[in-house]
This record gives structure tokens, sequence and C-alpha cells, in this order.
């Protein structure tokens, strides 16, 4: 599980966004991480048990998880340093553009875990449509289930909607809905406490399991 002190030192980074800070808390930071690469294991190994692909892929927990530093190049806000832990679980690897298992941890209750694909490059978007229009009694059928709708009440997410038919479709299909999603995820939210104990990795392996069969479809596109 994780510890308190991680998401105690994600408060204070949070208050103290800064290099000086950082460097003298640097001790507390790596204490921080290797916590959350400990659990990153865990739900790994979890995964391993119900998803073969990644069982396959042999992946070693430091390499899902995204660097502390911010790119601040082209972002007005010029704090250093993310305020979460980041980890995306994919076969294909941190980089690929397949479909992943994502968790990220924020005190105040903002961590969350789902999967799927967020905003993808529009040559795979495009397959991905066109996975849902070809495959859509199979697609509705996985997100519209009573068990998917329980777990995930509000059904698959999209960053963003386009507000006219993607090019090559009618309003009339059956999945416009679907298809003018610019993504594709699941999520959940988790409280501080929630994570901090074994009941929540429990609940994190259950929303993936539940969300596996969204991303072998997507996947399937690819």
């Amino acid at each position: 599980m994780l510890d308190r002190s991680t998401f105690s030192f994600l408060k204070k980074l949070k208050e103290n966004n800064n290099k000086q800070w950082f460097d003298l808390n640097r001790t507390a930071y790596e204490l921080a991480k290797n916590n959350f690469i400990d659990f990153t294991h865990e739900v790994i190994k979890g995964i391993e048990k119900f998803d073969s692909s990644i069982a396959d892929a042999s992946l070693d927990a430091k390499k899902c998880i995204s660097r502390i530093n911010r790119d601040i190049r082209f972002s007005k806000n010029k704090t250093p340093y993310k305020t979460n832990f980041f980890a995306l679980i994919s076969a294909g690897g941190k980089k690929s553009p397949m479909a992943a298992y994502y968790l990220q941890i924020e005190p105040g209750n903002n961590s969350f875990a789902g999967g799927g694909v967020y905003m993808p490059l529009p040559p795979d978007l495009y397959k991905f449509r066109q996975e849902i229009d070809y495959g859509f009694d199979e697609w509705k059928a996985i997100v519209e289930s009573k068990k998917f709708k329980k777990l995930f009440p509000a059904g698959v997410q999209s960053p963003e909607l386009l507000k006219r038919i993607p090019k090559g479709y009618e309003e009339s299909n059956p999945a416009i809905d679907y298809l003018k999603m610019k993504g594709y995820y699941t999520f959940s939210g988790y409280s501080d406490s929630d994570l901090q104990s074994n009941a929540g990795l429990i609940r994190i392996l259950n929303d993936y399991k539940a969300t596996k069969p969204l991303i072998d479809f997507l996947n399937r596109a690819l």
C-alpha cells in the first residue's frame, strides 16, 4: 500500500514548488518515489493475473512512471515539479500508442485509476473509430454492460468531443456519439485513505479487470 508520508511529501511539494526546497527534501522525495514504484510493481503483478499481454511484457515498474519534472518550455505555469505521481502500464511500454492502464496519486482525494487511450494521435484515433464502427455491437456490449456501468457510472470518457460529424461518417450512424470522441478511457476516483489500505489495491485491480475488454478492443484496432 501507499504510505501516508508519500501523500505528505506531495502535499508539501505543492506548497513549496521550487528547486531550493526540492533539493533540501530530496531524501523525502526518493522515499516517496520508491514507495510509489513498489506500489506500481504490486499493481503490475495483479494485472498479470488476468492480462497475459502485461505478463508477457515483463514490465519494470520504474520504467512505467513519469518524471517528477515538468516541461515548462511552452507553459505559462513555470513551477518546476509535478505534484503527483503517475504510472502508465502498457504492454508496449510507456511511449506506446497502445491502450493502457493508468494510475495517478495526488493528495486531496485527487487520485484516480482507469484505462484506455486519452488523446491518441490522429492516425491512431482514425483506427479506433473505424474499429468501433465496424464492431459496434461488440463495443456496445462492452461499454454499456451492467457491470461496466456499475463500476463506471459516467461510462466511457473522452477528453474532448467533436462538434461536427467526423469525416467519412453519417449522423445516422448508431455509433455516432462514440465516433465524435477524441479518446476512450475509464475513470475512477480514489481518496487518500483508499490508497493507504490493502482495499485500495484490490479496488484498483477490479477496475482494471473491468476495463480490460475495452483495452483489448482498442488495441486490436492498432
